[in-house]
């Protein structure tokens, strides 16, 4: 059977497979754009479930904080190289992740394995981003921090350190400026404590 181009491409877009895997599935469903998607998912799968042992200690950290500065979180998110950290998926999938974390107010990262992310099962959505870039995939931990004050952040490097404060006091420009400023000290002492008595 033959299998138009603009079909590929319109599995593609739906997917973000690679072009020679939609081709293939095409040709295995007989054309069939819903049945190739669901052929997809299960290679997907099982792909994914083949990377599920591989290392992946490279990534970033990503930072959100509510419009209203009283939540906020961090999100670790590992790939097996830093060639995919640049990764445009990659960095939405993280990105759209913390923010998630913020509006739900989910604390702990097994909770968040067990939700829906943008209507999809959140373990089923990093399944299928581990078969679309071909590297295994990791949210390695999350921090959500709420407060009665304010909360500021800082990413360094690029995503490789990040810090969150809970700070007291009134969210103003003066003070965002000022709590930035602490959050870059704090990324370049690495302190292992907050007081002298801890």
């Amino acid at each position: 059977m033959s299998i138009s181009a603009k079909v590929v491409m319109d599995l593609r877009k739906r997917t973000g497979a690679g072009m020679m895997d939609c081709k293939k599935a095409l040709k295995e469903t007989n054309g069939d754009i819903d049945a190739a998607i669901t052929y997809l998912r299960e290679k997907g799968i099982s792909k994914a479930a083949k990377k599920a042992g591989r290392v992946a200690a490279e990534g970033l950290i990503f930072a959100y904080v509510s419009e209203d500065y009283k939540k906020g979180a961090l999100l670790e998110f590992n790939s097996e190289t830093d060639f995919v950290a640049k990764n445009e998926d990659f960095d939405n999938f993280g990105k759209n992740a913390v923010k998630f974390i913020v509006e739900n107010e989910i604390e702990d990262l097994e909770i968040l394995k067990n939700t829906e992310l943008e209507g999809t099962p959140f373990v089923e959505a990093l399944t299928s981003l581990i078969a679309t870039i071909g590297e295994n995939l990791n949210v390695r931990r999350i921090s959500f921090i709420k407060t009665d004050g304010f909360i500021s952040s800082y990413i360094h490097m690029g995503g490789k350190i990040g810090v969150i404060l809970d700070v007291e006091g009134e969210p103003t420009e003066e003070n965002i400026i000022k709590t930035k400023d602490v959050a870059m000290h704090i990324a370049a002492s690495k302190p292992e404590c907050i007081s002298e008595a801890e």
